[in-house]
């Protein structure tokens, strides 16, 4: 099955290359690939703007989907998503404040890196309280509510700010807000290609304290885990992923939550050893279709990304609450 995932994202990862509003015959995609020279437009086009869009959405939807498996493990809550801790809205809030709020103060300060680096402050403020209340808060549970809590005041304060704005400035706030994986460049794919892999890692390393969560946490301690490092540990590794992501490509939903569970339904495992390199493998997957069915359904454009995940995500996540007796027994 990991065989047929990789030849799958292979060939999706070449159909993103190949898909576009302008045509470019596969051998010189192949020829690209393979380091031969080529038609100097068709270069042009697959090295600054598909290879790098395809190479995000890898990326993307592998932070994404281990950043869901954490969440639903650490509050075995089989809805649980890499943005209900309201990291999200943080990244949210941070890019609303620099769009709308420095306007209404007669001030502008934007382009691309100020817009990813207002993201990252605001989701990582975000992610920073939730560490500190994770010292003082025992029960997950309570954490998960205080952090939806902390989301919803970030998103009454996005409000407030949209009802002050002018239509330039609110128009931009949405326009990040359905998400997009074209404005990565290769100096910021190395930025968020090596935070996402070393999060990634920091999952996986704590696999098998994940397993003994699935559990119970009186079974967890009963093992010798220590509740309050792995907590602390599964918080920072999903805020570092879903906070890169969202603050370099904007809100991505559904691909956290979907992906664990088609990983646990396919192979049949609980195991994080092999269930985190399964959603890597097919949340890349996934975001490699949804970007591919972006620019199929509009001729010369793409539709957004986050509008594709969710009408791609929404039917799975509707089949989970009907049969949800079943699918919570795979925690």
């Amino acid at each position: 099955m990991i065989i047929i995932l990789g030849a799958i994202l292979l060939l999706l990862f070449i159909a993103d290359l190949l898909i576009g509003s302008v045509h470019i015959p596969i051998d010189s995609i192949i020829g690209y690939l393979k380091g031969a020279k080529i038609n100097e437009t068709d270069y042009l086009i697959l090295h600054h703007s598909r290879l790098p869009k395809a190479i995000t959405a890898i990326i993307c939807g592998g932070a994404l989907s281990v950043a869901g498996l954490q969440m639903q493990t650490l509050f075995r809550n089989p809805l649980a998503g890499p943005y209900i801790l309201g990291i999200s809205s943080g990244a949210g809030l941070g890019v609303a404040i620099l769009l709308m709020g420095l306007g209404l103060l007669g001030l502008s300060a934007i382009n691309e890196w100020s817009l990813a680096a207002a993201a990252f402050l605001g989701a990582f403020s975000i992610l920073f309280i939730l560490l500190l209340l994770s010292y003082r808060l025992k029960d997950v549970m309570t954490l998960l509510i205080v952090g939806i809590m902390i989301g919803a005041i970030a998103t009454a304060l996005i409000g407030i700010l949209q009802f002050y704005s002018n239509d330039f400035q609110l128009k931009s706030f949405v326009i990040w807000s359905l998400g997009s994986l074209d404005s990565v460049g290769y100096q910021k794919l190395g930025i968020m290609g090596g935070a996402c892999v070393l999060a990634s890692l920091l999952a996986f390393v704590n696999s098998k304290p994940l397993n003994s969560l699935l559990m119970g946490e009186a079974f967890a301690s009963s093992v010798g885990i220590n509740i309050n490092r792995i907590r602390i540990l599964s918080i920072l590794s999903t805020g570092i992923l879903a906070g890169t992501v969202t603050a370099y490509c904007g809100p991505i939903g559904f691909v956290g939550i979907v992906v664990p569970h088609l990983g646990r339904m396919l192979f049949q495992s609980t195991d994080h050893s092999w269930l985190i390199p399964v959603c890597i493998l097919m949340g890349a997957i996934l975001l490699l279709f949804s970007d591919i069915l972006s620019h199929l359904l509009v001729d010369q454009m793409a539709l957004p990304i986050n509008s594709i995940t969710a009408l791609l995500g929404i039917p799975i996540i509707i089949w989970i609450l009907l049969a949800r007796q079943r699918v919570s027994q795979s925690f």
